[in-house]
Order: C-alpha cells, then sequence, then structure tokens
C-alpha cells in the first residue's frame, strides 16, 4: 500500500488546478485528510509530471462527429490535437502516454467503407497514426466476430499492445496468434523519461450478451485480473500505474476503483461521458456529466483521478499528474480538449496524411450512398444516445414499426406466425443525432443502422418471459444501457423507483423485477396489471437476431427463433420506401413519441 498527498501545480494548459484538498467530495463521498501541500516532493527537481492522454469509443467516426457537426471530430483534426498536446506536455511536465480504452471500430458505414477496401481498413490506418502506446479492447471491436478483429490488427505496421488482464483469447486461434507475439496481452510497460509507467487493460464481463466474441473468454473477476498485475508491477519496482477499461460506463469504473490497490490513474470507456469543468470547450450539445477528473477512492480510502471522454473523436482527454521522487501521486490537473475545425477559435489545421488517406476515401464512399434517397420525413427524427436509451423517441418508434412490419411481411413465408409485437434495443440505433425533417438517404439509414443484425421472429413466447423481457429492458437505464427497448405493437408503463430486475449469466431471474407496471397490446388486450402478469396466448415477438441469441441481457434462454430475409437497415429502407410510401408523417411519428413507453418517479 502506498500513501498518497495531492498539491497544486503549475497548469499545463493555462488551467486552474484541479487537485485534490481537505475534506473534497470523492464520488459522493466525502474523505476527510486529504490536505494539499504547498511542497510536493520536497522541490521540483524531485517531482515528476505525466501528462495522460487519452480518447475512447472512436466507433468508425473517422470524417467528423456527425450531422450538423461537421466542424467538429474527426481523425485527421483529431492527429494534430494530439501532436499539440505531446508537444506541449513535454514542454510543461516530462512527457506523456497516450492511450485508448476501447470501441476502436463500429458497424456502419465508415467502417463498411473500410472493409469494401480491405485490409488495412481505414480505422487501423488511422489508429496505426495517431501511434497509441496501449489500448483497451471494447465490446464493439468483437461486433463483427474474432476473424475481422483480427484482420483490423493485421493491418497495422506498428501496432500498440492491446490489453486485456481479464481477456482469454487462447480459443480463438487468429487472435492467439497476436498473444502469442506479445501484441495481445494483460498489461504492458511504458518507459517516458527514465520512468516505467505500468498500464493495464480489462473489458466488461458481459461481452457475450452485447457482441460475438466466438470463443474469447471474459473472466468476470475484473478487480482480481487487474490487481494481479498491479501486484506484479510493484514486485518489479513500477510504481507508476495506469488502468484502461472499457466496462460500459464511468460509473462502472468509480465502483471499481473501491476494490483496487496502488493504481494511479483509470481510464473509463463505453460511457460516451463529458467530463469537463468551468471553461472547457464543449461540442455543441454536450452536456457534462460530471467534473474532469472525477475522484474515487480505493480500497484503502486513497484518491484516484478517474477520467474519460465522450466519443467519435470529439476530444482529447489529457490529466497531468505529479508524482513525487518516491512515486506518490502529489497532484493533478487537465481536462477535455475539443476537437473542432472550421470557424471556431480553438479550430486546428487537419493532418494532412489522414486527410488523403483515410478522410477523402471514406467521404467519398459516403457519398455514393448518400446520393440515393429513400424518403422523406416531415418531422426531425430523434436518435440522440442519451434519449434513445432511456425513453420513447420518435425514431425508436420508426425503427420499432420497420421490425414488426417487415417481419409482418416474411414470416408467413418462413413458415412461421404474424408477430404480435416488436422490440429494438436503444443500443442497437446509433445514430446520436436529430434527422430531418426533410428527405432520408440510404446513408442516414446507416447511420442509424449500422450493424450486421437480421429481423428474426421469435414465436410462442409465455407472458411470464415476455414480462422478464420488459424487466430486462428497464432494469439499467439509470447507467444508459443499450437495452433500454423502443416497441411496437403494445404501450407500456414501468417505475424507476421499483426493483431492476437482475439475471444470471444463463438469464435466469435471480432478482424478480418490479419496474413494469402495465403493459397492453394495441387492440386493447392487457397483457400486465399492476405488477402482475394477466393469464392468455403466448406472444410472437419481432426482433433483432442479436437480442433473440440473448444480447444486451434479453432472457430468451435459447427459445428457438427465426432469421428472416432482411437486415434491420435494409427494414428501415423497405418500410419507409413501401409501408410508408415514402413519407414519414408528423403525425403518424410526432416528436416525443406517440406514448408507447410512459414513465412513472
Amino acid at each position: 500500500m502506498r500513501t498518497r498527498r495531492t498539491t497544486t501545480r503549475r497548469s499545463w494548459r493555462a488551467r486552474a488546478a484541479l487537485v485534490l484538498v481537505a475534506g473534497a467530495t470523492i464520488s459522493g463521498t466525502t474523505i476527510a485528510g486529504a490536505a494539499a501541500d504547498p511542497t510536493p516532493g520536497g522541490g521540483p527537481d524531485d517531482t515528476f509530471t505525466l501528462t495522460v492522454l487519452h480518447n475512447n469509443d472512436g466507433e468508425s467516426q473517422l470524417v467528423n462527429a456527425g450531422t450538423g457537426l461537421e466542424d467538429f471530430g474527426g481523425v485527421h483534426r483529431f492527429a494534430t490535437v494530439l501532436k499539440d498536446a505531446r508537444v506541449e506536455a513535454r514542454q510543461t511536465g516530462d512527457g506523456s502516454i497516450f492511450v485508448s480504452s476501447g470501441d476502436n471500430f463500429l458497424a456502419g458505414p465508415e467502417f463498411t467503407a473500410g472493409l469494401d477496401k480491405g485490409v488495412p481498413f481505414y480505422d487501423t490506418i488511422a489508429l496505426d497514426a495517431l501511434d497509441y502506446d496501449a489500448v483497451s479492447f471494447g465490446n464493439h471491436d468483437f461486433d463483427f466476430g474474432p476473424e475481422v478483429l483480427a484482420d483490423f490488427l493485421r493491418g497495422y505496421t506498428n501496432m500498440p499492445p492491446y490489453l486485456g488482464a481479464n481477456v482469454d483469447v487462447s480459443g480463438e486461434p487468429s487472435l492467439q496468434s497476436f498473444a502469442d507475439a506479445g501484441d495481445i496481452t494483460p498489461s504492458t510497460v511504458v518507459r517516458v523519461k527514465g520512468e516505467e509507467i505500468g498500464i493495464v487493460g480489462a473489458l466488461t464481463p458481459v461481452l457475450p450478451q452485447i457482441s460475438s466474441p466466438g470463443r474469447v473468454v471474459v473472466d468476470p473477476d475484473v478487480a482480481g485480473a487487474i490487481q494481479a498485475e498491479v501486484d506484479a508491477f510493484g514486485a518489479a519496482g513500477v510504481d507508476k500505474i495506469v488502468v484502461i477499461s472499457h466496462l460500459q460506463s464511468v460509473q462502472e469504473d468509480l465502483a471499481l476503483a473501491a476494490m483496487l490497490d496502488d493504481v494511479d490513474v483509470m481510464v473509463a470507456g463505453g460511457g460516451d461521458e463529458v467530463l469537463a469543468n468551468d471553461g472547457d470547450l464543449l461540442v455543441p450539445g454536450d452536456t457534462p456529466a460530471g467534473p474532469y477528473p472525477m475522484v474515487a477512492a480505493d480500497a484503502d480510502g486513497t484518491p484516484v483521478p478517474v477520467v474519460t471522454t465522450a466519443g467519435s473523436y470529439r476530444y482529447l482527454g489529457g490529466l497531468a499528474v505529479e508524482f513525487d521522487a518516491d512515486g506518490e501521486v502529489v497532484g493533478w490537473e487537465g481536462g477535455p480538449i475539443r476537437v473542432a475545425g472550421g470557424d471556431n477559435p480553438d479550430a486546428v489545421k487537419p493532418a494532412g496524411n489522414l486527410v488523403a488517406r483515410v478522410v477523402k476515401p471514406v467521404l467519398e464512399f459516403l457519398a455514393e450512398l448518400d446520393e440515393q434517397v429513400v424518403g422523406t420525413s416531415e418531422v426531425a427524427l430523434n436518435g440522440v444516445r442519451a434519449d434513445i436509451r432511456s425513453v420513447e423517441t420518435n425514431e425508436g418508434d420508426l425503427v420499432a414499426d420497420a421490425l414488426l412490419w417487415q417481419a409482418d411481411q416474411l414470416a408467413p413465408g418462413a413458415g412461421q406466425p404474424a408477430p404480435d409485437v416488436a422490440l429494438q434495443n436503444g443500443g442497437g440505433i446509433r445514430n446520436d443525432d436529430v434527422r430531418g425533417p426533410g428527405a432520408i438517404t440510404l446513408l442516414d439509414t446507416f447511420d442509424m443502422l449500422p450493424f450486421s443484425n437480421f429481423v428474426s421472429v421469435v414465436p410462442s413466447v409465455p407472458r411470464e418471459q415476455f414480462k422478464e423481457l420488459l424487466e430486462n429492458a428497464v432494469s439499467r437505464v439509470e447507467f444508459g444501457d443499450g437495452r433500454f427497448a423502443q416497441v411496437a405493437g403494445f404501450s407500456f408503463t414501468w417505475d424507476a423507483s421499483g426493483t431492476p430486475q437482475v439475471l444470471d449469466a444463463d438469464g435466469t431471474v435471480v432478482t424478480p423485477g418490479t419496474r413494469v407496471v402495465d403493459a397492453a397490446l394495441d387492440d386493447g388486450t392487457a397483457l400486465i396489471e399492476d405488477g402482475l402478469v394477466v393469464a392468455g396466448d403466448d406472444l410472437t415477438i419481432a426482433t433483432i437476431d442479436f437480442l433473440a441469441r440473448g444480447g444486451d441481457g434479453y432472457p430468451f434462454r435459447g427459445a428457438e427463433f427465426t432469421n428472416l430475409a432482411a437486415s434491420y437497415q435494409q427494414a428501415l429502407v423497405n418500410y419507409i420506401e413501401d409501408g410508408l410510401g415514402g413519407l414519414i408523417t408528423a403525425a403518424d411519428y410526432p416528436e416525443g413519441g406517440e406514448g408507447r413507453i410512459t414513465r412513472l418517479n
């Protein structure tokens, strides 16, 4: 165990110092006795200042931050911001490391451009040019299965270590070859100005439920796997330790910190949270989820800074951490650095090599998709991530209706009954913006629904199990999980103050949920009343094969399902063109939805 103290230090980006002082609030808990000391380490010559530069959830958003945010993000601008930050870290401190905490690519039109091109994918070219010191796996890195991930890794000319202390790839030969070469490993050591920095990676244990990892195994004992690496570092004399993890939420990392000891900095991924302080420039529409850094208490009550950034290359995070001569943390400061172009005051000149090798060819591919108009919307369609994962939105209604309509069209030909209802997880809707009113193009539909999910029907689902499916949908809304459902064919009411359902790894209910209050089919048939299932016929559910297989925790528990001859993106195109006659009306899809989902409390 090491002790630490905190103090102020000179600003590395002309910011006010962000330091822990006596009685500071740490993740809602007041930590006493962490007094400031104005003379860290006995003097400047005894201190070492490391800047931890980081990003997460790039998710193939290579060109810009999305519709309406074209002057923000983009790997070509991100590269320049990173270059400048590295220079500044050397000028104001002792140097930097640069890490990613996962989700380094994502299904969608920009990644499709890379698949169309072949190895090396455009995402790999971009990450290769950014020159990471270490990278954590993210759940989306496995969405296309181990073979595509292996192809992604093969494209590097100078591959950084991919870290996962709780990840075992030995069951997948294509990935194990990288482990044999030391490129996939639990941890790594980076040297900065003669100092050794230990970096440990970790991945969410729910990977099999939310992605397609094949025979890759993830140890659920995340804390134990990390601590074993940290202890080994300590035995080897490495006393500056950074954890990079992809656990789906910064809240998960704040909780994890209490189970660890001797970790100096934690870099979270998967939650897409913006952490910022007064005066930080943010991308329009972004709202801070907390200060930068957030501060947790470790197993011994020692404060640990926890950082993350919003994804899509919109920000570079930068935390300057000061160590004394004994390797103890004595202070920190930093914040998110916005990635901007255009006429913004912080606009940067794009990196020309990435413009030529990545951005230009991807834009040409996207332009071809954007020329194909599939319909017109009279109304703005809300696919904002925070909304689509917590409340009914009109875009969510549209996608769920497309599943129900497409399954109704195709199920009889596949020898399956027509569906009664449809469920679409919010995590499968990815545009994270508002589209329309105006033309809806083929590119828009790929942006909304990028994954290789097929429309599926699951027949003969008992009503008791249907309630469990709904309880799963609302069990982790407060964490921003993608399991929140957008629905069609029925409406339901849920109570946020109720007990969230808990499942084991097999989808068996361990703690029954009490959040779902009422549910009824569109024809008025009651399914649930006052939290109790109403006896009646089984249901046929239209969904996507990801959920039918148990993805996002949906407890279908091995129920037989049939994939139909349409991806969910194709279903949306077909529904707009044929089901709606090319027109999405404000009457059918009003802003805010039409009352299919009601939240109490």
